[in-house]
């Protein structure tokens, strides 16, 4: 069964601490602090692959976590960087939010999409020396990595999609012209996920052609799994509509309006696309019809398109739709896989931890700012030397005067991130 969608969490790896250590050698007197920074946690990075066909791993396995970042250690040794989680995903996989924001679409083989970046590691004791404090006993704590939960969609990638009502003759026409081996049966509903076939052409060249099951009135709003369907047509460069022949010339017409119709109300870019009518099953009794029609510039679409009857049994018209396929397919925009990820808002010059808001939120205040919210965040508040730092580098940045201003007066809570202060 072809897995298409699938819900996982992800998260980066743990930043490394900082290392207090002070410098200790004989015979060198005030060694100083020579704590190292602790390395950045791993990110977790989904990489496009060829080599996976679905996302059914990831029904398997839904927790994925990049490796954490190195300790520093005295001597002025930084801890290592973890090392980035790579985790390959099926070519023509959306990856979106809970809130379906969408992050990446991993189109081309080999694209990439930071997916949760790892947390910042924390600063050893030597980079708080200052001409007033020239032995800090404290160092930073590394940060969380950033965890959030994924929604993976899989569209197939195809050159051509075969789309018709059910036995229309899509999964024979498939089987005739490459070697798939879809089921073919004699009722609705045979093929129930889309299927894939590669057809060689005369000049060594593929064409990827996608078996879209059977559309009915109605799939455009999700009547007989209709939008798990469609999605798997949106990746087509061109569409070949298939209808059966044998079962009169208004059926098949009328089976064609319906398709078209849906197509049209799910996305009204998909009828825009290059478009091929193939009539099937122009062998059996009641189909001899549509051999009349072939080359016809209208069926009753409102524009022209290519027509062609093909029988997929005795192969007939087969190698007319091959050459029709070639003609009408846009060609390949070459492009270069890069990795996403999200763009950082820089700020020129200036101290970041002046950028703040104070709200009120309750009885208590509260302190946003990105800036800020990373510095308490990083503090060891069991370090009395720690904190009468964080509250130098607050007071400096105006937060007090700030909280006063708003109408805190002294004693109120105060709350910075996750944590909680009295306002002096």
């Amino acid at each position: 069964m072809l897995a298409d969608h699938a819900k996982i969490c992800v998260q980066g790896g743990h930043g490394g601490s900082g290392c207090m250590s002070f410098r200790r050698e004989k015979y060198v007197p005030r060694g100083g602090p020579d704590g190292g920074d602790g390395g950045r946690g791993g990110d977790v990075v989904f990489v496009s692959s060829e080599q996976v066909r679905d996302l059914a791993g990831f029904t398997r396995r839904i927790h994925y976590r990049a490796p954490a970042g190195g300790h520093g250690r005295g001597a002025g040794r930084h801890g290592a960087d973890g090392r980035t989680l790579r985790v390959e995903v099926p070519p023509g996989t959306e990856i979106r939010t809970l809130d379906e924001e969408l992050l990446a679409d991993l189109v081309e083989p080999g694209s990439a999409a930071v997916v949760a970046e790892g947390g910042e590691g924390g600063r050893g004791n030597r980079c708080f020396v200052s001409s007033t404090r020239r032995a800090p006993h404290f160092a930073e704590r590394g940060l969380p990595g950033q965890e959030r939960w994924l929604l993976l969609h899989m569209k197939l990638l195809a050159d051509v999609g075969l789309v018709g009502a059910p036995n229309a003759g899509k999964s024979s026409l498939l089987a005739a012209l490459t070697r798939a081996r879809p089921k073919i049966a004699a009722y609705p509903f045979t093929t129930i996920e889309p299927n894939l076939g590669v057809l060689t052409l005369d000049d060594g060249r593929t064409l990827v052609l996608a078996d879209i099951p059977g559309l009915i009135e109605g799939a455009s709003e999700g009547v007989g799994l209709g939008h798990e369907f469609l999605a798997h047509v949106e990746r087509t460069r061109a569409l070949v509509y298939v209808a059966d022949a044998s079962q009169g010339e208004e059926t098949a017409r009328g089976d064609l309006r319906t398709v078209h119709a849906e197509l049209e109300a799910f996305q009204p870019a998909l009828v825009r696309r290059p478009r091929i009518v193939a009539f099937s099953k122009v062998d059996l009794d009641g189909g001899a019809w549509a051999r009349d029609l072939e080359g016809s510039p209208d069926v009753g679409f409102g524009a022209p398109c290519p027509v062609v009857a093909v029988s997929s049994a005795s192969g007939f018209g087969l190698s007319t739709l091959v050459e029709t396929m070639q003609r009408a397919l846009p060609p390949v925009a070459e492009s270069v896989p890069e990795v996403v990820r999200p763009s950082a808002v820089l700020r020129p010059g200036g101290d970041r931890t002046a950028d703040f808001a104070v709200d009120r939120e309750g009885r208590s205040w509260r302190v946003r700012g990105v800036a800020l919210e990373r510095l308490v965040a990083k503090a060891d508040l069991d370090n009395e030397e720690a904190v009468a730092y964080l509250q130098q580098v607050m007071e400096r940045a105006g937060v007090s005067a700030a909280l006063r201003r708003a109408g805190a007066e002294p004693g109120a809570t105060v709350l910075v991130g996750e944590s909680e202060f009295e306002l002096f």
